[in-house]
C-alpha cells in the first residue's frame, strides 16, 4: 500500500505571531515595569499599536486593500502625534539653521509613521526576516537613545529593549524553518513600533537626528525605496508586487533562504554600525561617510540587479573608466546611432 510522503500534505502555519509580540510587549510596560515606565507616556503608544495589530489582525483574516491598511496605520499615527506628543517639531540643517515646521510637523510625522511601517513590512518575505532586521534596528535605536538622550527619559530605551525581548522571545518560532508566521499583524506592528521609537530622537531634530535613524533602517528602506525607482522605471503601479526584492534577488543568485536572511542580517548591522559611528563624528565626517556608504550601498544593489538588468548606471561608469576595450565598443556603439539617426 502507497503511502503519501508528509512533504505533499499541506502545512498549517499560524500567521498572527505579532499578536503574542503585542501582547508581551503591552502587558511588560503595563505591568512589570509600571513603576518605572510612565503610565502616561506609554498608554497612548499600546492604544495606537493595539490600533495597528488589529488592522493588521484583519488582513491576516480577511486580507483588506492596500487602502483600508493605509487608514488604519494613520488613524494609529494620529494617536501618536495628538495623544502621546511625539512628533518631529523642528529641524536643524547645517548653513541654515533651525527650521520650525509648524503645520508640516503633522504630515512629516504621518509620512515617516507611514513610509517605515510599509517597508518594515515589504521585507517580512523570509522566515524571520523582518524579526530578525527589527530586533537589530531596535537594538541600535536602544543603545542610542540610552547614551544620547537626556538621563530623565531613560524609560524610553526601556521601552525599546522591552519591545526587543518581546520579539526575542518569538524569534526562535519565527527563524527559518518558521513554526509560526509574524503575518501583517507582527510586521505592521514591528514597522509602526519602531517608526514610533525612532521618533524620539527626532523631536527636535538635527541633520545627524535623521539621518541617524536612516540609516539604523538602512535593509527596508533600501528596499522600498529600489521598489519604487524599479516600478517607475518599469512603468508599472508603485503599489504592484513582484518577486525582485532583496530576498527575492539573492535567493535567484543562488543563496539558501537561511544564507539570504543572514546576508541581509549582515547588511542590517552594518548600517547599525555605521549609524553609531555618526554619533561619534564632526558633521563634514559624517557627510563623508554618508557618501560612501551611498556609493558602497549603489555597487552592491546593482551587482545583486535589485532594479533589474539594463539599469546599473555606477557599475556602466566603472567599466568605462576601467575597461578600455569596453569604452572603445560603447564608443562604436553611440557613433553607430548618431551616424543611423543622420
Amino acid at each position: 500500500m502507497h503511502q503519501e510522503s508528509d512533504e505533499s500534505i499541506p502545512k498549517i502555519m499560524p500567521t498572527a505571531g505579532g499578536l503574542a509580540i503585542y501582547i508581551a510587549f503591552a502587558s511588560s510596560c503595563l505591568l512589570i515595569f509600571r513603576s518605572i515606565i510612565p503610565q502616561d507616556y506609554i498608554w497612548p503608544i499600546i492604544l495606537a499599536g493595539g490600533m495597528v495589530v488589529l488592522t493588521g489582525l484583519i488582513d491576516d483574516i480577511k486580507e483588506i486593500t492596500p487602502m483600508k491598511k493605509t487608514i488604519g496605520i494613520l488613524l494609529a499615527a494620529l494617536v501618536i502625534y495628538f495623544v502621546a506628543g511625539i512628533r518631529i517639531d523642528f529641524v536643524t540643517l547645517p548653513v541654515v539653521g533651525m527650521i520650525d515646521l509648524r503645520w508640516f510637523s503633522l504630515p512629516l510625522t504621518l509620512l515617516w509613521i507611514l513610509a517605515i511601517t510599509n517597508a518594515v513590512n515589504l521585507i517580512d518575505g523570509l522566515d524571520g526576516l523582518a524579526s530578525g532586521v527589527s530586533i537589530i534596528g531596535l537594538t541600535t535605536i536602544g543603545i542610542t537613545g540610552y547614551f544620547f538622550l537626556h538621563a530623565k527619559t531613560v524609560y524610553i530605551p526601556i521601552v525599546i529593549f522591552i519591545l526587543v525581548a518581546s520579539i526575542a522571545g518569538f524569534f526562535p518560532y519565527n527563524f527559518y524553518p518558521a513554526k509560526i508566521f509574524l503575518g501583517d499583524t507582527g510586521a505592521l506592528f514591528l514597522g509602526f513600533m519602531i517608526a514610533v521609537m525612532s521618533l524620539q530622537g527626532l523631536k527636535n531634530a538635527t541633520f545627524i537626528t535623521v539621518i541617524t535613524p536612516m540609516v539604523i533602517l538602512g535593509v527596508p528602506i533600501t528596499d522600498t525605496v529600489y521598489a519604487i525607482i524599479r516600478r517607475l522605471l518599469n512603468k508599472k503601479p508603485i503599489s504592484s508586487a513582484d518577486k525582485m526584492h532583496l530576498h527575492h534577488r539573492l535567493l535567484s543568485l543562488g543563496f539558501t533562504h537561511k544564507g539570504a536572511v543572514m546576508t541581509i542580517y549582515a547588511l542590517a548591522l552594518v548600517f547599525s554600525f555605521v549609524s553609531l559611528l555618526f554619533s561619534y563624528s564632526s558633521t563634514v565626517a559624517s557627510i563623508l561617510l554618508i557618501v560612501f556608504c551611498l556609493i558602497g550601498l549603489e555597487l552592491f544593489i546593482e551587482l545583486i540587479g535589485l532594479v533589474g538588468e539594463g539599469h546599473q548606471p555606477l557599475m556602466y561608469l566603472l567599466r568605462i573608466l576601467g575597461n578600455r576595450e569596453y569604452r572603445q565598443e560603447q564608443m562604436k556603439k553611440r557613433l553607430g546611432k548618431h551616424s543611423k539617426r543622420k
